[in-house]
């Protein structure tokens, strides 16, 4: 085995020195600092690398009991480490935090080749499948053992050693590139963020996020100014309602151009370094692309199935987006006789005509739409009624930020069964976007029960001023607390399929579903109720509210596809066929969406190659496919709790039972079919997307 990083005890100080003594074990985030990092890192690298190594050379005949078990217990001072440095360096970074990113990105990937290429471990894993041939295993033991062999496999391990060298380099270098992608992409982001000194230009702006913008212009030395920062997607949800085209115009660029600016924060050639590292890496371990090699692993099971569903998708949305893009510019002609309707303009004019359809303005719901009332009164009111959990606001527990709120979670008997994090501010050291992280993961093994993180990037406002959403970031509240749910409700032995721990393509499934509920005209009322007069929203906003679903899915689809074909193009390159030049970036990406037949100028790709951090500085690359791979299985679910009567505590309790509380301890297709009584069909997504209409095809 590889030696281990050079390590010497950990100073008895260090807080991650022993278990957290608080609730659930959550780190102690008090007396956590940016020193204790690094040492508490290599001290868990270097135990866990021990405690496989005592594995890998027990002389007795492989069990399950000495070999798989061991394996998965071992680790824990790495992983209770791990969990809380990735989380912090995400939502709250530092130089230092970076620094520390930096170091660690190759050491930990050689501690991971160091176990996933360890002959003799492999040997006796396959023993151990060969010893328990005929023998009937429990099914979360039986799907360990069938995963554990396609991790070894996988890894290379079956590689000749000049090849395995060759793979430990690159993985070194892809886990370093990584991180320096997400850094540069932080750097150029708030690097970006638009300065507004005339307050006309602000024309239409809500008063609450002109408070905000100019906040944040405050703290950043900016006096009398206003700042507009970048959230993560295309797409920036200010220009609903700005006015002045010009602002629209000068937002727009700005996102469309981070990490293509030429400077120290320009990320192509790192993304391009990315691509041709994973392609080199899915050759060497016998692939066609690296498309290939993760949708193997994946519930796709092939890169040709997952381009099938994209391209039986794309001509209806193109079609829905260009007939939606018909409409707004006739709205746009009424204002600039001539002009051609650009992407800027799209958001603005899609507002506009949904008020002239619906009589309904996106802005006036916002006052209705508080965060805390919608987070309690909503999404965790629709936990209760589907699975009888409670929430009680811990003030004694301090999360990483001061921003952070903790939450102790009890199940229907009282019993406590986790805490949920919720962290909704944006912040200069937080990474655009919004996601879900395990500080703890559930386990019968270790006896751990669920630590989760939800972030968003809802714009802080003035001290003492309500934190009012809009409609999109009510939907994503509801969206990454059902991630939150599927690792709060695990109830598995091994700690390696607790919760989230599914496939790429299926992990998003259960958090589309928690969507369904923020509509619910149950949930609904008792969350939208406006902030100041407590006055319920209108009932005739409600109607039209539910009415307008399908407004703009031609464009929602649309740069959804653009993207995910966007990142399957990248990864199905041959090594040699990548751009060696960062120029190259822009036309290639052009020539991709041509092809794809998604290139429509008013609707740019929801990511465009430079900022698209699912794929170059997070994992889904050749996977951001998944959220419609998962949306399949999402709509047909969401058709099965309308058959059987919807927000019912039954209905959560089957859920549960039969998918969420199992993670990945199971084929994750057999659970859906445990809950469905069949496979998945396309049927509901294309009704729920319009691209089952005749006109869209």
């Amino acid at each position: 085995m590889t030696s281990a990083p050079e390590a010497t005890a950990l100073d008895p100080t260090n807080p991650f020195a022993r278990p957290s003594r608080l609730p659930y074990g959550l780190p102690d985030f008090r007396e956590v600092r940016e020193e204790h990092y690094l040492p508490a890192l290599l001290a868990g690298m270097a135990e866990q690398r021990r405690e496989v190594e005592a594995v890998a050379t027990d002389p007795a005949e492989p069990t399950v009991e000495n070999t798989l078990v061991p394996l998965e217990r071992s680790g824990h001072l790495l992983h209770r480490v791990a969990s809380a440095f990735w989380n912090q360096a995400g939502s709250d970074s530092t130089p230092g935090l970076q620094a520390i990113e930096e170091e660690l990105a190759p050491l930990y990937a050689a501690h991971q080749d160091a176990i996933w290429l360890d002959a003799r471990l492999h040997a006796r894993v396959e023993a151990l499948a060969v010893s328990l041939e005929g023998t009937e295993l429990a099914p979360d033991t039986a799907w360990l053992l069938h995963r554990t062999r396609r991790a070894f496999a996988r890894a290379g391990v079956g590689l000749p050693e000049a090849d395995q060298e060759r793979l430990r380099a690159i993985n070194a270098e892809i886990t370093s590139l990584d991180a320096a992608f997400g850094r540069k992409l932080l750097a150029g982001a708030n690097a970006a963020a638009v300065l507004v000194t005339d307050e006309a230009e602000l024309d239409g702006m809500p008063q609450d996020a002109r408070d905000a913008a100019a906040q944040a212009a405050a703290e950043r030395g900016h006096e009398g100014a206003w700042l507009i920062e970048l959230q993560l997607p295309t797409q920036q949800s200010v220009l609903a309602t700005l006015r002045d085209r010009g602002l629209r115009e000068r937002i727009h660029r700005a996102s469309v151009t981070r990490g293509a600016t030429g400077d120290e924060n320009d990320t192509r050639e790192t993304l391009l370094a990315l691509v041709r590292l994973r392609a080199e890496r899915a050759r060497l371990l016998g692939y066609e692309h690296h498309a290939a090699y993760v949708a193997e692993d994946a519930t796709a099971g092939s890169a040709q199935a997952v381009a099938e569903m994209l391209a039986r998708l794309a001509p209806a949305a193109v079609a829905n987006a260009r007939a939606e893009a018909a409409e707004l510019e006739v709205a746009l002609q009424a204002d600039h006789p001539g002009a051609t309707l650009e992407p800027w303009d799209w958001s603005y004019y899609a507002e506009r005509v949904r008020q002239d359809k619906r009589q309904l303005d996106e802005s006036a719901l916002r006052p209705y739409l508080e965060l805390d009332r919608v987070l309690t009164e909503g999404v965790f009111h629709a936990a209760n009624r589907l699975y009888g959990l409670t929430f009680a606001e811990r003030h004694d527990l301090v999360g990483y930020h001061p921003d952070v709120r903790v939450f102790e979670v009890f199940d229907a008997d009282g019993s406590g069964m986790g805490l949920f994090l919720g962290d909704f501010w944006t912040r200069a050291s937080k990474r655009g976007g919004a996601w879900m992280n395990t500080l703890v993961d559930q386990s019968d093994l270790r006896g751990e029960l669920p630590v989760v993180v939800n972030n968003l990037n809802v714009p802080k406002p003035p001290a003492g001023q309500p934190t009012l959403l809009t409609w999109d970031e009510v939907i994503t509240l509801f969206h990454e607390f059902g991630h939150a749910l599927h690792g709060l409700l695990a109830r598995v032995r091994y700690p390696s399929q607790a919760g989230t721990n599914v496939p790429r393509d299926f992990v998003e499934y259960p958090s589309q579903v928690n969507e369904m509920w923020a509509w619910d005209p149950e949930v609904l009322a008792r969350y939208a109720v406006h902030h100041e007069t407590g006055e319920p929203m209108p009932a005739a906003w409600v109607r039209t509210l539910l009415d307008a679903r399908q407004d703009g899915e031609g464009f929602a689809t649309t740069e959804y596809l653009a993207a995910a074909l966007l990142d399957q193009a990248w990864y199905r390159l041959a090594p040699e066929d990548v751009p060696t030049d960062p120029a190259q970036v822009e036309a290639f990406e052009a020539a991709a969406l041509e092809a794809a037949g998604v290139a429509f100028a008013p609707v740019p790709p929801r990511y465009r190659t430079s900022y698209f951090n699912h794929v170059f500085g997070s994992g889904y690359s050749a996977g951001y496919y998944a959220y419609i791979w998962s949306e399949v299985l999402d709509a047909d679910t969401v058709e099965w709790f309308a058959e059987n009567g919807g927000l019912r505590r039954e209905n959560g309790d089957t859920f549960r039972a039969r998918l969420l509380g199992r993670g990945g301890s199971i084929d994750p297709l057999q659970a859906f079919r445990d809950l469905r009584g069949r496979d998945p069909e396309i049927a509901p997504l294309l009704a729920r997307r319009g691209l089952d209409r005749a006109d869209a095809r």
